[in-house]
């Protein structure tokens, strides 16, 4: 790691092109000068100007040098003006949540972008551990996830909640199990465990385990899950995130169970760090869209 006082000397020397002058302007003596620029051609190892009398120029070793320091000097001009300057709609925020509640997520950030220009957005659906160590590790500010965790890299504040709900094609009202293993299960990857949370609370005596749910079809892509049940080719288990941006939402029915399951929702982020405004910001957005769902 080149030496930042070392570095900013040579620069004003290249600068001026005078030892003296470069001495003038940094408030050093001109020995000081010259001792500072032996100590950074020790540093590379290799000469950095060719003298010619008083005068001199940068050898190419020089020059690559000076672009460094031009560079580390942007770099933290950069550092005082972001410290300056915690602007709310500046800047880059990360957010990751599954992939349910990112749908959720981005009807409501898009107009908070289009008024806030120089605000970037990062929306990640990333899955329950990936969310944790993400934020724990600073990959992401922000992480939303359904239960507490005890991970002491972390501090939690539960936000609201949402129900997990049995899809099924718009007009159905049957729902006894028998009807529903007749339509058939539209399985995903959280479909088996969102199945035993249900069924083994509405249907205890017929549930014998997700694994042995009749199965109608297989999708992964979150946004499409609910797009065969809105076709009546079966019946699907989401959290209301999942479906509540759906387009064809008129073609669904929410069937009205006995005993209804949720999933608290918890918003993350590293310990002991000190949020930027921008980051608050979204933050406050994202408490406000669970909030909707904790009141659905």
């Amino acid at each position: 790691m080149l030496n930042s006082q070392w570095l900013e000397t040579f620069a004003a020397l290249a600068e001026t092109g005078h030892f003296t002058r470069a001495a003038a302007r940094l408030n050093m003596t001109q020995p000081g000068v010259s001792q500072h620029l032996r100590k950074l051609e020790a540093q590379v190892g290799q000469p950095l100007l060719s003298r010619q009398g008083k005068s001199f120029t940068l050898t190419p070793a020089g020059e690559a040098v000076l672009a460094v320091a031009h560079s580390r000097r942007e770099e933290e001009y950069r550092l005082r003006e972001a410290i300056r300057s915690d602007d709310a709609e500046a800047g880059e925020v990360s957010v990751a949540c599954s992939g349910s509640f990112a749908m959720a997520l981005q009807p409501a950030f898009w107009p908070m972008l289009r008024h806030a220009p120089r605000l970037r957005l990062r929306l990640e659906a990333t899955p329950r551990r990936g969310v944790i160590d993400g934020v724990a590790e600073g990959r992401f500010d922000l992480g939303v996830i359904d239960d507490a965790t005890g991970d002491p890299r972390l501090t939690g504040t539960r936000i609201g909640r949402e129900a997990l709900c049995l899809l099924l094609p718009a007009g159905m009202a049957d729902t006894r199990f028998a009807a529903l293993e007749e339509l058939g299960f539209i399985a995903h990857p959280d479909g088996w465990l969102y199945a035993e949370e249900v069924f083994a609370l509405n249907y205890p005596d017929e549930f014998r385990g997700a694994e042995h749910l009749a199965i109608r079809a297989f999708v992964n892509q979150i946004g499409q899950i609910p797009a065969p049940v809105a076709q009546g080719i079966g019946y699907t288990l989401l959290p209301r995130s999942g479906f509540e941006a759906f387009a064809e939402r008129d073609s669904l029915t929410v069937a009205q169970l006995a005993h209804q399951r949720h999933r608290d929702l918890w918003l993350l982020q590293r310990r002991g760090r000190e949020l930027p405004a921008r980051v608050v910001r979204v933050a406050a957005l994202v408490t406000e869209v669970a909030a909707r769902f904790a009141e659905s």
